[in-house]
């Protein structure tokens, strides 16, 4: 596997972060084969700096919550766990929405890289078991300003 980006590389428990309050936010909606949706208010990670603090040291994340990281072209990605302390779903999302891989509840603080080969447009993080919860797949779709 090539793994073009490791997102948390480099931070540490001194790592200064960024209040997420002053994230952008947005919304995305998780439509599945089944023909189910399902919204969730998103931080979005649009610069470096914020990709490289994700959901660090957050304790708890609401199931109608998550974290969208946007690359500025597709690219082949991964993430660890590194300072997170919760375990969270990893939805990766080609260029037209596309869920192509989900890592099902990553554990948590694992420095184990997580990701995928093909070209991603953008990642989602949810909350630990929200895939399964929901009933969402590879093969669902992702509807944000993002993909087009």
């Amino acid at each position: 596997m090539v793994l073009a980006t490791i997102v948390s590389i480099g931070a540490g428990a001194d790592t200064p972060t960024e209040d997420l309050a002053r994230f952008p936010q947005s919304e995305v909606t998780v439509e599945t084969a089944a023909g189910t949706q399902f919204t969730y208010r998103v931080w979005v990670a649009d610069t470096e700096a914020r990709q490289r603090q994700g959901l660090m040291f957050v304790r708890d994340l609401p199931a109608d919550q998550g974290m969208l990281f946007i690359h500025p072209a597709p690219r082949p990605a991964a993430f660890w766990m590194k300072n997170t302390y919760i375990p969270l779903d990893i939805l990766f999302i080609d260029p037209r929405g596309k869920v192509v891989k989900i890592y099902e509840r990553a554990t948590p603080l694992s420095l184990e890289p997580l990701g995928v080969d093909t070209p991603v447009r953008a990642v989602l993080e949810l909350r630990g078991g929200e895939s399964a919860r929901r009933g969402i797949r590879a093969g669902d779709r992702v509807r944000h300003r993002t993909f087009r």
